[in-house]
């Protein structure tokens, strides 16, 4: 039998350029090859630069990875006639880092291959952060991309567990449709090109929504733009030590999250669910635990522990289906709510499909379940649990429904028992749907539906989610007394309000991209912005004034920095314009005499002038009831460190 074949798929980039040069800067590893002058600084002129990413699974065949990328570097150096061969040690390619010691045999392995060969070739240092410069040729060959890929037999395998439902899922004929508020029911089909059956000139990205649900092809092939805003933004960025769909989060990121979390999880309770936590780990053999696990399509993490084999949770289902199983409830009780922010959620998510936030493998999800009595509660609570979502992300700073695009996915003998119910939503939601639509039932709920945000790409990534499910709670054994003193079984249902933290920061960041595609300026919700209000004093006389200013407005539990660096004026303006700063108060002569103060507000044009009083007021307005956290760095930036960007 032939071995099993895995990809092994190195990326690279070819520039022809005029010129390059280089100059290694810092150090970006603990312990990077020693610097020679040869290796610190070089310049090429009609030099060919291969830029490399090493990938973790070419760490199964670096040889084969050495010899093709040569052979490949070979043929484009002979196509657009170059006098030299820079090799470019470029992390940035890959989010699937092999680890140091492969990425810096496989770089050398290269470099040393081609000098065998007699080529005009420099490495440029590994283990380095370098400043480049390079001016592109332009011609049709000067900029070329490659992922090199070998066969080899396959290795170990990634301890993960497949369910019946995402095998299920894969082979199932369900019917798509677009519903509309006044009942319009129109099948589609997608043809490979085109989706039939109804005109979508008024609802593009609905369009979009259904090519991308049909066709069923989560894997990208772009970077999405959001990836590189979370890097410049410095928000979070990959971890190369983790296992992929695993990220870092900086200070500012870490703030926006843990905002979004706190706004999540009141809004939640307020509206009556009780808050709990329960592990993250569950026995792989329990019986109510596996037979979910089987009708749920994820992809789960095991590990052997010393007592038994365990897999990470993929929800809060499990924790809060074993606690009301073990709970004495009361038809008193019912709607029962029970929720959690899990940090952190697991799915063994495919490589090709894990993008910056929008896919992972590690995720925080906030999960609601309530357990109703039948399904006319379960409408009731639905209907309730769909305008609490509308108010989440209303608060959040997305608006529904126009950054959203529904989806409704059900058992075709609920929708013809309920068509009333999936109406009253589709009104509340003022715009048609895409419905997918089921002749039997194989997963446990009989209808869910889903708010969907459509990206620069054309993807489409779920966030708000509540579903009717009419089986784990028998599975589970969670019963209730009735008022007649007799036991029954609830259904049970599951919302997740905002869906998971990172896709929200993921949306925030994707729309913020489009509206500057638009010429209209990039901004974060106030609220969330790391910093609210920055000040920069024009002089070192001015710097006491500035600081005052600083502690007064801190005071006011506002988010404020100061730039106390010695740089221009200009340039200062424009790091805080980079950094999407919402108000930019420049202190000089004029403002420590007159006390009034010089305010730019992102997106309007010219300044403002304001006393202290109402520049205050004119935040602590905009973020009225809304959670608040303090400025995770030193207030100021002649403090701080440089963490990505």
């Amino acid at each position: 039998m032939p071995p099993a074949i895995i990809i092994c798929k190195m990326k690279l980039l070819f520039i022809h350029s005029d010129f390059f040069e280089y100059e290694a800067t810092k150090k970006a590893i603990s312990n990077p090859e020693k610097l020679t002058d040869e290796l610190k600084y070089s310049k090429r002129e009609n030099a060919l630069v291969v830029f490399m990413a090493v990938e973790k699974p070419d760490e199964a065949n670096e040889d084969a990875v050495i010899e093709k990328t040569v052979a490949e570097t070979e043929d484009i150096f002979k196509k657009v006639k170059a006098d030299s061969i820079v090799v470019y040690p470029y992390a940035h390619l890959s989010s699937e880092l092999s680890s140091l010691q492969t990425a810096d045999r496989v770089i050398k392995g290269v470099f040393d291959a081609l000098k065998t060969k007699k080529y005009n070739v420099i490495r440029a240092p590994f283990g380095w952060y370098k400043a480049f410069n390079i001016k592109g040729k332009g011609h049709p060959l000067s900029e070329l991309s490659r992922s090199i890929t070998v066969g080899a037999e396959e290795p170990e395998k990634e301890k993960e567990e497949v369910s019946k439902a995402l095998k299920a899922e894969e082979k199932m004929k369900s019917k798509w449709y677009v519903l509309t508020p006044d009942g319009e029911l129109s099948a589609i089909s997608y043809d490979g090109k085109k989706i039939k059956g109804f005109d979508f000139k008024e609802f593009p990205n609905l369009e979009k929504f259904a090519r991308y649900e049909i066709a069923k092809s989560r894997a990208v092939d772009k970077e999405p733009p959001h990836v590189s805003l979370m890097k410049k933004l410095e928000l979070v960025d990959y971890e190369p030590g983790s296992d992929p769909g695993n990220l870092r989060y900086y200070p500012k990121g870490r703030l926006i999250k843990s905002l979004l979390e706190d706004l999540v999880t009141e809004e939640v309770k307020d509206y009556g669910a009780m808050e709990i936590e329960a592990p993250i780990m569950y026995d792989f053999e329990h019986p109510s635990l596996k037979s979910y696990m089987n009708r749920f399509p994820a992809r789960q993490y095991t590990i052997q522990t010393p007592n038994k084999k365990v897999f990470l949770r993929f929800a809060a289902c499990f924790g809060q289906f074993l606690m009301a199983h073990d709970a004495t409830i009361s038809y008193k009780n019912l709607p029962l709510r029970l929720y959690e922010m899990t940090k952190y959620s697991f799915r063994v998510e495919k490589r090709g499909e894990l993008t910056g936030l929008r896919r992972l493998r590690s995720f925080t999800m906030p999960d609601c379940h309530a357990f109703v009595t039948d399904i006319e509660m379960a409408k009731d609570e639905m209907a309730r649990r769909f305008e609490l979502s509308r108010d989440i992300h209303e608060k959040i700073g997305l608006n529904v429904p126009n950054d959203f695009e529904l989806g409704v996915r059900l058992v075709k003998d609920f929708y013809e028992g309920n068509k009333e119910f999936v109406l009253s939503l589709l009104k509340k939601w003022g715009k048609p749907a895409i419905v997918e639509m089921w002749d039997s039932r194989f997963f446990y709920f009989v209808m869910k539906y889903e708010w969907n945000f459509i990206d620069a790409l054309g993807k489409a990534s779920a966030l708000t989610t509540d579903q009717i499910d009419i089986e784990n709670a028998k599975n589970y054994g969670i019963t209730y007394v009735d008022s007649d003193g007799s036991e029954k079984t609830p259904l049970i249902m599951h919302l997740s309000p905002s869906g998971a933290i990172e896709r929200v920061l993921y949306a925030l960041l994707e729309r913020a991209y489009m509206q500057q595609q638009k010429g209209i300026v990039a901004e974060f919700p106030l609220w969330l912005s790391p910093t609210q209000i920055r000040v920069i004093p024009v002089g070192e006389k001015n710097l006491d004034y500035a600081q005052k200013l600083l502690a007064d407005l801190d005071k006011e539990k506002i988010r404020v920095d100061i730039d106390d660096r010695d740089l221009t004026l200009g340039k200062k303006i424009r790091d805080a314009e980079k950094e999407w700063t919402p108000y930019i108060v420049v202190v000089g002569d004029k403002e420590m005499e007159s006390g009034k103060l010089s305010v730019r507000i992102r997106g309007q044009k010219g300044q403002e002038t304001m006393s202290r009083d109402e520049l205050a007021k004119s935040v602590l307005d905009k973020t009225e009831g809304l959670p608040f956290k303090s400025i995770p760095l030193p207030r100021e930036l002649s403090k701080r460190p440089k963490f990505s960007g």
